[in-house]
């Protein structure tokens, strides 16, 4: 009897340790995410910043804009005889008043580090204005409008070809894993360094050889002009004009991609619990599956994580290169053409990204591997 009535006050002591342990997790937890989130809107802020500060060149683009706009008003004094009929001066001074209602249009009367903050603010309210040199299909300069008409492009490209190559790149490094010292794990080692240069210079070869000598491939494009009227003759039309982009990003990332997965893939198939795993008779599909691929997730994760990211911006010079008309190929025309709400629109919707992924890989990682610990 007295040995029951000592136990008892263990059950609501034990109630009590577990709502503490729970509560500081909880408070762990919520401190962690509330210092990740600033800390990466502030990252976000800088990065947006330093872009408005380049892509104006700290101020000279508002010089060369306000040069073009003074040449375009002279030269209505060529073609508008009314103009050309009044006295120097007030020519003059209709001339400087059309000029100063044109800047003031522009914002270009103000400051540049007025309007520098004003581009921020407009920036991380994703209230991008208007691009003074690209249209969309629509005919509409939103930049907004810009983005979201060449970003399908981009995603059919890069995401497709992506998908496609991320998994192949694992299955290839699993096989290579297997068979380490291997012909094929030997040419992949080998083959690795051509990863060095980028797909456009690939692709600037693949181009004279398939499309320029043989003839066998479209030099670029995303469909032939005018497209095929039905769908299945666009879908075939639009499979044709991606084998060139294909095989140049396939040439330039599968062997150091494969070379880095089965190079993780090495280091976890040695370890001890693996061999445990052998001794106890379990097959190598399942080995690979519980103790090589599982430990290997926060890598797998992050690698493809980031590939979509890449997916979301595109590649500027190769879409350039294979004239595709996606993100990439609009980003070149905007830095060419010094067209900033283009450039910094690009660069939002990156960092947005970019921000929310590394935060979302955190419990990532915590849900895939019971070792990391979220703010321990």
């Amino acid at each position: 009897m007295s040995e029951a009535t000592q136990t008892l006050p263990a059950a609501p002591l034990d109630a009590k340790l577990g709502r503490k342990a729970a509560l500081n997790t909880l408070t762990r937890l919520g401190r962690y995410t509330a210092v990740r989130i600033v800390t990466l809107f502030i990252t976000i802020v800088v990065a947006i910043y330093l872009t408005i500060l380049i892509a104006n060149m700290g101020g000279y683009v508002d010089e060369i804009r306000r040069g073009e706009i003074r040449e375009r008003v002279q030269q209505l004094v060529l073609v508008d005889q009314t103009l050309r009929q009044l006295p120097a001066e007030e020519r003059a001074a209709r001339l400087n008043e059309m000029i100063r209602l044109e800047e003031k249009r522009l914002g270009l009367d103000k400051p540049f580090a007025v309007r520098s903050l004003n581009f921020l603010t407009n920036a991380l309210t994703l209230n991008l204005g208007r691009s003074q040199q690209i249209t969309s299909a629509t005919g509409s300069r939103q930049v907004r409008l810009i983005l979201l008409d060449r970003l399908p492009s981009t995603l059919v490209l890069f995401g497709t070809v992506g998908f496609f190559l991320f998994f192949v790149e694992i299955i290839i490094a699993l096989s290579l894993s297997r068979k380490y010292g291997s012909f094929w794990d030997k040419f992949f080692v080998a083959m690795s360094p051509s990863s060095s240069a980028p797909g456009w210079f690939y692709g600037i070869f693949l181009i004279l050889i398939f499309a320029a000598l043989l003839g066998w491939l479209p030099y670029g494009g995303m469909v032939d002009a005018p497209p095929p009227p039905t769908k299945l003759g666009y879908l075939l039309n639009l499979l044709y004009h991606m084998i060139l982009p294909t095989l140049a990003l396939t040439i330039s990332g599968v062997f150091v991609s494969v070379y880095n997965w089965r190079t993780f893939f090495l280091i976890y198939s040695s370890e001890d619990y693996v061999e445990v795993a052998k001794a106890k008779g379990l097959g190598s599909r399942e080995i690979e599956r519980r103790y090589i691929l599982r430990p290997t997730l926060p890598n797998i994760i992050t690698g493809f994580a980031f590939f979509l990211i890449y997916s979301w911006s595109g590649a500027p010079i190769f879409e350039t290169i294979f004239n595709w008309p996606g993100l990439g190929r609009v980003l070149f025309q905007a830095v060419s053409a010094y067209d900033t709400p283009v450039i910094l629109g690009s660069t939002v919707i990156t960092s947005y990204l970019l921000a929310i992924t590394v935060f979302l890989l955190d419990f990532l990682y915590a849900l895939v591997d019971p070792r990391v610990k979220i703010g321990g």
